[in-house]
């Protein structure tokens, strides 16, 4: 199977880039209630993934300097992002997306030149694998 059958494109992603500041990051993760979002940089580079966690701690961190009314002024470079989420190739094969996707949410895309394509999300993995269990349960 094609990693490209499941890929959400990056034109429907709700991905951040580096120059994003906090409270834009923010909004967009309230708007469309995401707990992470991918982060690319200038030339459209996957970097990592923040997560509420990883904008929360950096808050909390910052001795009071950053809170909503403040976050504008911040940038999501800045912020440490405590979980390394990995991309995975759009040539890559099923095995390698499926061991991502055990321990991430949703699996960062990337071209030949690690250029974000887009993602694939566990949910969509987990629906695929569901249609093998069904067929095996089924009698002969």
């Amino acid at each position: 199977m094609n990693i490209a059958f499941f890929l959400l494109p990056k034109s429907q992603v709700a991905a951040m880039t580096v120059d994003s500041t906090l409270r834009q990051t923010l909004e967009r993760m309230e708007h469309h209630r995401f707990t992470a979002v991918p982060i690319i940089d200038k030339e459209g580079e996957y970097v990592g993934t923040v997560t509420e966690g990883d904008l929360l701690w950096y808050m909390k961190n910052s001795n009071g300097r950053v809170n909503f009314e403040t976050a504008s002024k911040f940038l999501l470079r800045d912020v440490p992002l405590r979980v390394n989420n990995k991309p995975v190739r759009i040539d890559a094969d099923m095995e390698d997306l499926i061991n991502l996707a055990k321990v991430q949410n949703f699996v960062p895309v990337v071209d030949d030149r690690n250029r974000f394509i887009g993602i694939v999300r566990r949910s969509q993995i987990i629906e695929y694998c569901e249609k093998f269990v069904a067929k095996e349960s089924r009698p002969s």
